[in-house]
């Protein structure tokens, strides 16, 4: 008999879990999502779906839900994300990034059949890389240059002594760039946004930008979140994994498409409190190991991603 496929999926309020959740909902297992704040709890309702509420600084907790729900899988995407608020509350990244995942490695370890385990790393744990080692591989030194990096590298390091020590199917995804429809705070959403702003009449016809020389890989969350399921099918135990587009842009290009695709006529114009002190002028991981492990690749390409973000504004505003 076919073991059934139950997936705990956390940080599910988030904008990659959100889709995650949907993913493998799609996928017909049974999923749990849990997230931490009630004010936050995603309204979605679907047949095999569960919201739990889980701060996982709190270890009971997330002990408690581990051993009500036996997961087959853990999908850790939970965490505090921005690299900004890294270094306001660097003690509160490391609670809940480090003192967080501990909790869920703990957990797993406990279960008479640990389950597989695909966390959500980042690309931030390589910090500045020699233009000559573009695209970064993964065996790139690890030299993070924020809090929220060295959190990510801690959760590299745990997943990887579990699988040495305790034989947990630990599997880690360093994350790159990834937007689409609902993403908050990165530059194509803040194009787009302001893009649908002048079609509606809400902004003046000028749209306020940072650095537009910059390159990057923006992958599809559509792609991103198919990536998670493949490497938890496929993905080889004690291993991490770039996810990353294939392909760079400048962010001037990203821009320039989006008002195409737009239809609309606006004034470009960079303003001081939109660039950062530091910019890697390019961000973009190799990914030729996650596709001779699992046969991912992503498939949509960046006007596809972009239009589905216009389409989305356009209703959500």
């Amino acid at each position: 008999m076919k073991t059934p496929q139950i997936a705990f999926v956390t940080g599910a309020e988030g904008f990659i879990g959100s889709y995650l959740v949907k993913y493998l909902q799609h996928e017909g297992w049974e999923v749990i999502g849990g997230y931490r704040l009630h004010e936050n709890r995603p309204e979605l309702s679907l047949p095999r779906l569960h919201f739990v509420q889980c701060d996982l600084r709190d270890g009971q907790r997330v002990e408690q839900i581990v051993k009500k729900y036996s997961p087959t899988h853990v999908f850790h995407l939970g965490a505090q994300s921005l690299p900004t608020v890294s270094w306001d509350d660097p003690v509160g990244t490391f609670e809940s990034n480090i003192m967080g995942s501990l909790h869920i490695f703990e957990s797993i370890r406990n279960q008479k059949r640990p389950a597989t385990i695909v966390s959500a790393c980042s690309s931030a744990e390589y910090g500045h890389v020699p233009a000559a080692a573009i695209p970064v591989r993964e065996d790139q030194p690890l030299r993070p240059l924020h809090p929220y990096g060295i959190s990510k590298v801690c959760l590299d390091l745990l997943a990887r002594e579990y699988f040495l020590d305790y034989k947990i199917p630990a599997v880690n995804i360093r994350l790159f760039n990834t937007t689409g429809p609902g993403k908050t705070n990165d530059a194509p959403s803040d194009f787009v946004r302001q893009i649908i702003r002048i079609k509606k009449g809400l902004q003046k016809p000028i749209i306020e930008v940072g650095n537009l020389k910059t390159e990057r890989a923006f992958l599809d969350v559509h792609d991103t979140v198919r990536g998670f399921y493949l490497a938890a099918k496929k993905g080889q135990a004690g291993e991490a994994y770039n996810l990353c587009a294939t392909k760079t842009h400048e962010v001037g290009t990203v821009l320039k498409t989006a008002i195409r695709l737009a239809g609309i006529k606006a004034q470009i114009r960079e303003v001081d409190r939109l660039m950062r002190p530091s910019d890697e002028r390019i961000i973009f991981g190799a990914t030729e190991k996650i596709q001779r492990a699992t046969g991912w690749r992503p498939l949509r390409t960046l006007d596809q991603t972009l239009k589905s973000m216009l389409e989305y504004w356009e209703k959500a505003m």
